[in-house]
């Protein structure tokens, strides 16, 4: 009875541990790569890394950043294959398109891609294709806009778009169904990298009553010199980045939370890690309220003589005022 208990027990402690995540033996390599420096995907690189630490797992991470450049990005690709990372994220959509295109066999973990279908990352949002799959941050721009026309009383809505991001150039379609609804008329100017913001904004300032920015990354690289312009011309701001608004300058922002987007990519790492195939992962969205931030910048708006109603502050997570963010609780 003795010997039959022993062995009972040794099973069960061998079972135990073939039956431990395989990464809790061991470190891990993570490649972690965004298509450029920025606030937004510095947050979501941020909440990759510690959604996996929460984890428990032992990781080692390569953090690269292609400075906007696409063979750049295809250099890191091809670094990620030759150094044999476990497992490969690509933060933005040019990254993620490099990475999934060189990388066949090791799992690639898109974060931030607003159309994934439409980039080729993934035939279906119902689950991952062969070893890709992640998470999108596709914004609500046509509700976006209707906010817009409705606390700032534009006619006229501008839009500067990088015409090499995948992700900008759907976002356009969407604009222009929502400037339709919304009965506004819309002024496009196209860019190809972030030395030509400046420019553009010039270009397009003084025929829109205000602009409105996506999760255009070649933008928000170069944020400061698009702010200066339209705030030199009393132009409102409006920007579907959060965290690149706190800097000041955008009279108004709503959009998700990237340090919490890239913290729900880090989980699907996790997932993988842990054995789960990467093509029975669907692709994630940020739907819960709680997973997006609402900003306004009272200086900014002052500027643009723009009054936020009562209602709408009321929601705001953040705003600044005289040159002071705070966080409401």
């Amino acid at each position: 009875m003795k010997k039959t208990l022993s062995f009972l027990l040794t099973l069960s402690v061998l079972f135990a541990l073939s039956a431990a995540p395989k990464q809790k033996n061991k470190t891990v390599k993570i490649g972690i790569a965004k298509i450029v420096q920025h606030p937004a995907l510095d947050s979501v690189e941020k909440g990759i890394i510690d959604a996996i630490e929460a984890a428990g797992i032992k990781a080692k991470f390569d953090l690269q950043n292609a400075n906007g450049d696409i063979n750049t990005a295809n250099q890191i690709a091809t670094q990620f294959k030759d150094t044999k990372v476990d497992v490969a994220v690509g933060i933005a959509t040019p990254i993620a398109i490099a990475l999934a295109n060189t990388l066949k066999k090791t799992p690639v973990v898109f974060g931030t891609v607003t159309d994934p279908l439409g980039a080729g990352l993934v035939t279906t949002l119902e689950h991952g294709e062969n070893n890709v799959t992640g998470m999108s941050d596709e914004l609500p721009s046509k509700e976006h806009i209707k906010i817009f026309k409705e606390i700032a009383g534009i006619k006229t809505l501008g839009y500067i778009y990088t015409s090499n991001e995948d992700n900008s150039v759907s976002s356009l379609e969407l604009i222009k169904a929502g400037c339709k609804e919304a009965g506004l008329e819309l002024v496009v100017q196209s860019i190809t990298n972030s030395s030509e913001v400046k420019q553009a904004a010039e270009a397009i300032v003084d025929r829109c009553d205000g602009i409105y920015l996506t999760t255009d990354n070649t933008i928000f690289s170069a944020l400061p010199s698009l702010v200066s312009v339209f705030n030199k011309a009393k132009k409102p701001i409006f920007s579907g980045d959060v965290t690149g608004a706190m800097n000041g300058g955008c009279f108004m922002a709503f959009g998700f939370n990237y340090y919490k987007a890239g913290y729900a990519t880090g989980e699907m790492v996790v997932e993988i890690l842990n054995g789960k195939k990467t093509s029975e992962i669907p692709v994630k969205f940020m739907t819960k309220p709680s997973d997006s931030d609402l900003l306004f910048d009272l200086d900014a708006a002052k500027v643009c003589g723009i009054t936020i109603p009562e209602d709408y502050l009321k929601q705001a997570t953040y705003i600044i005022e005289n040159g002071k963010l705070t966080k409401k609780e």
